[in-house]
């Protein structure tokens, strides 16, 4: 990966990190633009482009922390009730923490069962995946803030509903489908507001993206000491600072956006995308714009 490459990715990944059109499949989707088709790579520079998709999410992930780290740093300092054991008591000031923990479980074990299997490889290297679930989840956008939106300000959010946010999450290992848009109508459907369930999903996208972070660094220390040259190091550090700052400037926009319109117009712009894409492949056309 070049400089440019580089740069071009992490912005589209900044841009989408927060938008239900999921930026996994967008920036796949960019990789074969770019010329980037793990087909064509050697198998040091496949490993390495697999975990800069992973580890640049990180960075814009890390915008949340920035941007509401009044509310991502919260205690309860209220007492806990009377007869508490430490144990609960710890739970008890650490609630909002607790939550986090409960809703990423299920990614963490069907993330390590897909990596483990090499079915999170293959889905990485397929555009044809993307584009069809593209497709897939933008005709279901056009219909759920109708089927979802009952949500109000009086739900609570406690470790059941965060479970089953976490569980919606776990769809969100094929790419395409947007792990911003299954856990934010993973939200929905446990009564909280779009608002309230985008916040959450940003909230919980930071445990989530730390965790494959950590994971796909490990993997690449396994690999042959090919991949680490000061050239790659460097590509990680700026995709990383670039993925950041367009986050933080994409993540308000959209939070006032899917409060007042609704997922409608991502929709229509996931079906139009796929469906390009879905026809470039059936017509036999190569993605790439570089060769």
């Amino acid at each position: 990966m070049d400089w440019l490459q580089t740069i071009i990715i992490a912005v589209v990944e900044g841009l989408t990190e927060f938008l239900p059109v999921s930026s996994t499949g967008h920036m796949i989707i960019t990789q074969h633009l770019l010329g980037l088709d793990p087909a064509s790579l050697s198998k040091s520079d496949k490993a390495f482009v697999h975990a800069f998709t992973f580890i640049i999410q990180f960075g814009a992930i890390l915008s949340v922390v920035c941007l509401y780290w009044k509310r991502f740093f919260q205690f309860d300092n209220t007492p806990a009730p009377e007869g508490s054991s430490l144990l609960q008591k710890l739970k008890h000031k650490y609630y909002f923490y607790w939550l986090l923990i409960v809703g990423v479980l299920p990614a963490v074990i069907i993330g390590l069962a897909a990596k483990k299997s090499g079915l999170l490889d293959w889905l990485l290297d397929s555009v044809e995946v993307v584009a069809v679930m593209l497709v897939v989840g933008g005709i279901f956008m056009l219909f759920c803030d109708k089927l979802f939106n009952k949500g109000t300000d009086a739900t609570k959010l406690n470790e059941k509903r965060a479970f089953n946010i976490g569980l919606y999450q776990c769809i969100s290992v094929i790419p395409g489908v947007s792990r911003s848009m299954a856990t934010i109508v993973g939200g929905m459907t446990q009564g909280l507001t779009r608002k309230r369930a985008a916040e959450f999903s940003f909230f919980l996208a930071v445990p989530t993206m730390a965790g494959a972070t950590l994971l796909d660094l490990l993997d690449l220390l396994k690999e042959e000491a090919e991949w680490a040259t000061p050239h790659n190091i460097m590509m990680l550090i700026l995709g990383c600072v670039v993925a950041f700052i367009v986050a933080l400037l994409a993540m308000k926009w959209f939070v006032a956006f899917l409060t007042k319109y609704g997922f409608k117009a991502f929709g229509i712009y996931r079906i139009i995308v796929g469906g390009i894409i879905i026809i470039l492949l059936l017509t036999g056309q190569s993605l790439a714009m570089v060769d």
